[in-house]
């Protein structure tokens, strides 16, 4: 006999997106509105009928072919069909931040909106433990991305360090530090392969208090070091354990490799916070991120899975 220690899957979907909507999903895509834009990406997931006219779809200012290898997976490879029309960024703002969106060749727009779900919870960490604690907590945002969650981190009065191997990542980040009017935050931006930047950490004796990792399928650091999800992840979340502070409040790891199930996340987490969690009392919970139409119909479509430590 067996026992489960994973506790029932959360399904998360954002909230409190004003310039950010899911507008309608099928045949293998979906509509979204983001800003005074529309723009259809392949989603193999939408296996229903659109709900919408065909119509709202043909008012799309762009279009993510997917290459004929991936039509049927979630692979990025393809291109932008884009009107002459559309900026090649433009702004959009969440919760009092503001940044840009911009169509990437990897069919992804500068940011993930259903990771505001995370975001939030972070936040909520942070002003918990900055009125536990009297000091700001410091938080660690690896394969950091363009730091929306960084920025809104440190609007919540986080210090912050942000880890990235991409240089064009970084400079996105710094111009969305500006676009957010944020550029007297304490945010550190390094551009650094993760593994090698926490393992210094670890020889630094330097702890943090929060981690937030949304690592790729697959990468390549800045001195070509080769990452693959399946193979790193596990000892790089036991490295992240070693610089956890006495006082941590929470790890976030997100997967879009949403073959893999978020039991496989639940209990990598549960494993690496073992000794945590008898200590003080912590807990992993887990499940998917999801978004959701704002047509009638209101289905909502998975976009990744998680796991979540909580101090």
């Amino acid at each position: 006999m067996t026992t489960d220690t994973a506790s029932p899957p959360m399904i998360l979907t954002p909230e409190g997106w004003h310039d950010v909507h899911l507008l309608d999903s099928g045949h293998g895509r979906k509509l979204e509105q983001v800003g005074p834009y529309r723009f259809i990406r392949p989603e193999m997931q939408a296996i229903w009928p659109p709900a919408l006219d065909e119509t709202e779809w043909q008012k799309a200012d762009g279009e993510f072919i997917a290459s004929a290898a991936n039509k049927s997976s979630d692979e990025d490879g393809g291109k932008w069909k884009l009107s002459p029309n559309l900026p090649p960024q433009w702004p959009v703002q969440y919760d009092g931040i503001g940044f840009m969106a911009m169509p990437t060749p990897f069919r992804h727009l500068g940011f993930f909106p259903e990771q505001s779900a995370h975001w939030q919870w972070c936040a909520e960490r942070c002003r918990d433990f900055s009125r536990q604690h009297g000091r700001p907590p410091k938080v660690l945002n690896l394969f950091g991305y363009t730091g929306v969650a960084s920025l809104h981190a440190a609007y919540n009065g986080a210090e912050v360090t942000h880890v990235d191997s991409s240089k064009k990542a970084i400079a996105q980040a710094f111009e969305n530090r500006k676009q957010a009017r944020l550029d007297d935050a304490p945010i550190r931006f390094i551009t650094e392969d993760a593994r090698s930047f926490v393992k210094r950490e670890m020889r630094r004796e330097r702890f943090y208090d929060g981690v937030i990792l949304d690592p790729p399928k697959y990468g390549r650091g800045v001195k070509g070091e080769v990452w693959r999800m399946e193979e790193d992840i596990s000892p790089l979340l036991a490295d992240i354990a070693s610089i956890l502070s006495d006082e941590a409040c929470f790890v976030v790891l997100t997967s879009y490799a949403i073959r893999s199930s978020f039991l496989s996340l639940h209990h990598l987490m549960a494993h690496h916070m073992a000794d945590r969690m008898g200590n003080s009392g912590g807990n992993v919970t887990s499940g998917e991120l999801a978004v959701k139409e704002t047509n009638p119909r209101h289905f909502r479509i998975g976009q990744a899975i998680f796991a979540r430590w909580q101090g």
